[in-house]
């Protein structure tokens, strides 16, 4: 995706590193060009918001179960894997019986506060637990 616009980090770097961005996973350095970018860009800031949003919907619908512990190390594993860039021996199926229902409004209303206070509501979310 690109919005057309010249911006000092491309928007698919941006895109490529939403989730950790969302996870508070990068270095400060690595979230600062982010900010940047997401006020700069529209797009970018609406796509963020939209994720956000269903994260956030997500952490509220599902937050109180627990993760059997067997498929908790399947999926470490074939995370383990895929950053070794090792090919598994067998693909690994999960199956998540959850409904989520995003509208554009509520992404479009998420993408507007985000305008207002975009890196705020996912530190006050725990968005990085």
């Amino acid at each position: 995706m690109s919005c057309g616009d010249p911006h000092d980090t491309e928007c698919g770097e941006v895109l490529d590193h939403l989730y950790e961005f969302l996870d508070n996973e990068m270095a400060e350095g690595d979230c600062a060009k982010l900010r940047v970018h997401f006020d700069e860009c529209s797009p970018c800031l609406e796509k963020y918001g939209l994720e956000q949003a269903i994260k956030a919907l997500i952490k509220r619908s599902c937050g109180c179960d627990d993760t059997p512990a067997d498929l908790r190390g399947k999926v470490l594993a074939r995370i383990d894997s895929i950053r070794a860039g090792q090919r598994p021996g067998e693909a690994l199926v999960v199956t998540v019986e959850t409904t989520v229902e995003v509208t554009a409004e509520s992404a479009a209303a998420t993408a507007r506060e985000s305008r207002s206070a975009p890196y705020a509501a996912a530190e006050a979310s725990g968005a990085g637990e």
